[in-house]
């Protein structure tokens, strides 16, 4: 199985290497349009700030890669916020896949921002990535978040704002929180991922 993960100067791709690694798939990291249409899945991860993360993407014609992929594409934290219409980080407009904005946690006194650690996310069963689990923890790393809409497909928590932890939209999926980094649970998502017609 071919397996690229698009290079767009984000970071916690290593993670995400090893992730694939323990599951017996070499994937390649690339920023070639070429070799990410011809991938059989596509993983576009980050850990970073919207704006500066879309003017690479625009720079090198990813976003127009993206928006024509077809086969199973998996965007993880910055990666699915930058799936979405816009972004608050720096007013960034983003690819648009989902129709929905990516919008600031409000500062609150006694409530950490960003969110790290496990948090528990509630799956929709009938989502493909998600087949075997209902309610478990993952692992964020996350200030912004993506409010419940019609592509939620999984949902969370956080001091009172409940929003989506995992968006789909037919071949495109996100997730908020980090499948490589959450244990058990992101080895089943991740197995499920490559697994997705």
């Amino acid at each position: 199985m071919r397996v690229a993960i698009i290079k767009y100067n984000a970071g916690n791709i290593r993670s995400v290497l090893c992730a694939l690694s323990r599951l017996g798939i070499e994937a390649v990291v690339t920023d070639d349009p070429s070799l990410i249409r011809n991938a059989d899945r596509v993983i576009f991860p980050g850990v970073g700030e919207a704006s500066t993360a879309m003017a690479y993407l625009r720079e090198k014609h990813l976003d127009e890669v993206i928006l024509g992929l077809k086969q199973p594409f998996l965007g993880i934290c910055l990666g699915m916020q930058l799936m979405c219409s816009h972004s608050e980080e720096h007013d960034a407009d983003c690819l648009g896949v989902f129709g929905i904005p990516v919008v600031k946690f409000p500062p609150k006194e006694g409530v950490k921002i960003p969110q790290v650690g496990w948090n528990t996310v509630d799956f929709r069963k009938d989502c493909p990535l998600f087949q075997g689990l209902s309610r478990d923890w993952c692992y964020f790393v996350h200030s912004y978040y993506v409010p419940k809409c019609a592509y939620s497909v999984a949902l969370t928590e956080y001091d009172g704002i409940v929003f989506s932890s995992a968006l789909r939209k037919g071949n495109f999926y996100g997730c908020q929180f980090h499948p490589e980094k959450s244990s058990k649970v992101g080895e089943v998502i991740l197995k499920n991922f490559l697994e997705a017609t």
